[in-house]
C-alpha cells in the first residue's frame, strides 16, 4: 500500500500532524501500536486533559538549543488550539498559572482530534507493530500484516515516560538507524526519592504540603511541595526535577516572603517556643517534626543570636541531595531526545534525511508542568503537517 505520509504514533503530535497534512490533500495513514489512540491525552490532568497553557513561550522549555522551539510555538499558538477546542464546543476553564483543562473529560479532546482526522481524510490503524523501516526512493515500513510505502515518514512515538501506556524507545532507535544524534534522556517532571537517612526523618510527613520556592542549577519555581512516603513531590518539585542531575543540591525556601529572622528576633523576649511561632506560617505536623529534628524544645528567649540566625537560614535554605527520582514510571515527560541540531526548526524534518520528520516528546524539547508539553506537541505536529 502506498500513501503520501505515514505517521507512526497516534498521540497529540502525531494526530495534529496527520490532520494538517490531510488538509493539504495528502493521503495520510497513522500507525499506532496501542489498541486505542491518545492514551497520554486520556490520562492527563487527572482525566480532564491540561491541553495547553495560555502563556506557553520558548522560555518555558528545556533543550540543548533553547531557540529551536521558537518557530513552531510562534506559528501555532495556544490561542490557535483554543479556537479549535471552541469550534468543537468543548467547555474548558483555567485552573491556575495559565493552565487550561476540559470542564468534563479528556476524551472530548480525543474525539475532537478524531473528527478532524475524519474530515481531513486521515486513516488510522491501531494495534500495529512496526517491525522494520528502510529508505529507498520511498520509505518502506514493514508491519506484521503488510508492507507500506510513503514519500514522507513522521515519527511521533513519544518518549520513555509512563511505560504502562506503551512508551518505548522506538523513536530514538529509528533516529539512530538514520544516523541522527540523541541527547541523553532522563525522567522529567518526576518526584524525588530521598536518601534512607532523610526519608527516616520525613516519611511520617507524607501528605503535608507547603508553599515554597525550590531552586537548582540557577532555576527556581514557586509552588507547593508535597511530602511522600518515598521523598518529595508536588508541582515545585516536579518542575525542578527536569533541571536536576544526580548529585545536585536542591535548595528549598520554606517561607518565601516571610522574614522569619526578624519575626524570631522580635519575639525573643517572650517565653515562647519556636514551635508556637512557626505554626503560624507552616503546617503544624511539619513544624513539630522539623523542631524535633533540629532539637528546638527550649524557649526562644534562651537561644543565642547565632542559633536564631541558623534556624532562619535552615528554613529559607533547606538543602537536600535527592537519592534519585521515581523514574519513568512516575515521570510525566522525558528530558532529552532527538538532537534539535539534526532537525529543521521550520519543518521538523531531518536535515540529512529528506522526508523524515520527528515531532513531539521524542525531540529534545521539554516543557514545564501545566500544559506546556501538549502545546509543544500541537505546535511541532502542526508545522510538520505543513510540509510532510
Amino acid at each position: 500500500m502506498n500513501v503520501d505520509v505515514i505517521v507512526i504514533g497516534a498521540g497529540a503530535a502525531g494526530l495534529m500532524c496527520a490532520i494538517e497534512a490531510g488538509k493539504r490533500g495528502r493521503s495520510v495513514l497513522i500507525l499506532e501500536r496501542n489498541k486505542d489512540i491518545g492514551e497520554k491525552i486520556r490520562i492527563s490532568g487527572g482525566g480532564r486533559c491540561n491541553f495547553t497553557n495560555v502563556i506557553a513561550e520558548h522560555e518555558s522549555y528545556l533543550s540543548q538549543n533553547e531557540h529551536f522551539c521558537k518557530s513552531a510555538l510562534a506559528r501555532f499558538t495556544p490561542q490557535d488550539f483554543i479556537e479549535l477546542v471552541s469550534k468543537h464546543g468543548i467547555a474548558y476553564h483555567e485552573k491556575k498559572l495559565g493552565q487550561l483543562f476540559c470542564d468534563d473529560r479528556s476524551r472530548e479532546i480525543i474525539e475532537m482530534l478524531l473528527e478532524e482526522c475524519k474530515a481531513a481524510g486521515v486513516k488510522i490503524r491501531t494495534g500495529v507493530l512496526v517491525q522494520r523501516i528502510i529508505k529507498g526512493e520511498l520509505f518502506v515500513v514493514d508491519t506484521e500484516e503488510e508492507t507500506l510505502q510513503s514519500a514522507s515518514l513522521v515519527i511521533a512515538t513519544g518518549g520513555l515516560s509512563v511505560p504502562k501506556i506503551g512508551a518505548t524507545a522506538f523513536g530514538y532507535e529509528i533516529a539512530k538507524q538514520f544516523g541522527l544524534n540523541i541527547v541523553p534522556c532522563k525522567p522529567g517532571l518526576v518526584p524525588f526519592v530521598l536518601s534512607e537517612k532523610d526519608n527516616e526523618k520525613f516519611s511520617s510527613l507524607a501528605g503535608v504540603s507547603i508553599d515554597a520556592v525550590v531552586s537548582c542549577n540557577k532555576t527556581h519555581f514557586r509552588e507547593n511541595i508535597l511530602f511522600t512516603h518515598k521523598g518529595l513531590s508536588g508541582p515545585a518539585i516536579l518542575q525542578i526535577s527536569s533541571y536536576w542531575n544526580p548529585g545536585d543540591v536542591v535548595t528549598i525556601d520554606l517561607l518565601p516572603e516571610v522574614d522569619i529572622l526578624k519575626i524570631l528576633m522580635g519575639k525573643r523576649q517572650e517565653k515562647i517556643g519556636v514551635v508556637n511561632i512557626l505554626v503560624e506560617y507552616l503546617p503544624k505536623r511539619f513544624v513539630q517534626k522539623w523542631c524535633e529534628i533540629n532539637e528546638l524544645t527550649q524557649p526562644l528567649s534562651t537561644l543565642s543570636n547565632k542559633k536564631i540566625e541558623l534556624i532562619a537560614h535552615r528554613l529559607h535554605h533547606w538543602e537536600i541531595v535527592p537519592a534519585g527520582t521515581e523514574g519513568y514510571e512516575k515521570a510525566e515527560v522525558t528530558v532529552g531526545g532527538v538532537d534539535t541540531n539534526e532537525l529543521s526548526s521550520k519543518t521538523m524534518e531531518a536535515k540529512e534525511v529528506p522526508g523524515l520528520y520527528f515531532i513531539g516528546e521524542v525531540v529534545d524539547v521539554t516543557g514545564w508542568l501545566g500544559g506546556y508539553n501538549f502545546q509543544w506537541a500541537w505546535a511541532s505536529g502542526f508545522v510538520a503537517g505543513q510540509y510532510a
